[in-house]
């Protein structure tokens, strides 16, 4: 599954969108220097019944921001994603679809 699918999945059963996550992360204090990701994955966990590989998807997000690794953009493997830059804004509004 490529980053981009685990945040539109994670859209699909919260009904929130990725950028969302980020500001409610904001107001939690979970974007800050040296909170662990397993704070961030406990939230995630109990509030919104989320995995650890979905959660981790977002963790990057809250404290790196939608750049990604370019492993894997532009390939054909399992993890593969279109861009580097991951869309936060929710799936209808997305240009890539």
């Amino acid at each position: 599954m490529s980053f981009q699918a685990y945040l539109d999945t994670i859209e699909k059963t919260t009904n929130l969108t990725p950028r969302q996550f980020v500001e409610l992360a904001h107001e939690r204090g979970f974007d800050k220097p040296g909170v662990k990701a397993g704070e961030i994955l406990a939230w995630l966990k109990d509030d919104y019944d989320l995995g650890r590989g979905h959660g981790m998807a977002l963790v990057h997000v809250i404290q790196k921001g939608p750049a990604i690794s370019t492993k894997h953009v532009g390939t054909d493997g399992t993890h593969r994603d279109d861009s580097e830059t991951l869309w936060l804004d929710g799936i209808a509004t997305n240009p890539a679809r």
